[in-house]
């Protein structure tokens, strides 16, 4: 990706990143491991991207998501239209911010402590400041040389 400036942060100053929202086979701070191949044949265009998980702030879009051998890699653009956007795009650009989380509806699951769980449905993927799984994080931000 290109450096910062206009020409790097896409269309219409968004700015775009790369990380994890979910991490397989590592427990959760709620008790929760998500194994392979529980999101399926997710389909990015479905998935709006949120601020710190609240329904009313949505700050962009994803606009790739898949699973590979370490969890649910994700792309996303964050739009500065809002206030929310604004506000994530400076905090995800300095990397006061660099948590990624999701919301899903179990559609199958096993055991407690910890709970398994094998089958998802996607719901939306936020930048948080507290991630419920610490693994899951931004990796690249457009303009690091990193993306």
């Amino acid at each position: 990706m290109s450096g910062r400036g206009d020409s790097g942060q896409g269309e219409h100053g968004a700015l775009r990143f790369a990380g994890y929202a979910a991490i397989f086979d590592r427990v959760d701070r709620g008790g929760d491991v998500v194994r392979p191949g529980a999101f399926g044949a997710v389909t990015a265009a479905q998935v709006p991207l949120l601020w710190q998980h609240r329904p009313g702030a949505p700050i962009g879009r994803i606009e790739m998501a898949r699973e590979d051998r370490r969890g649910l890699r994700v792309i996303g653009r964050v739009s500065r239209a809002s206030a929310a956007g604004r506000e994530a795009a400076a905090m995800l650009a300095s990397g006061a911010v660099d948590g990624l989380s999701f919301g899903y509806r179990v559609k199958a699951a096993r055991g407690a402590g910890p709970r398994e769980l094998l089958a998802l449905e996607l719901v939306e993927v936020s930048l948080v400041t507290h991630p419920m799984q610490p693994l899951a994080r931004v990796i690249g931000v457009e303009g690091s040389n990193n993306i």
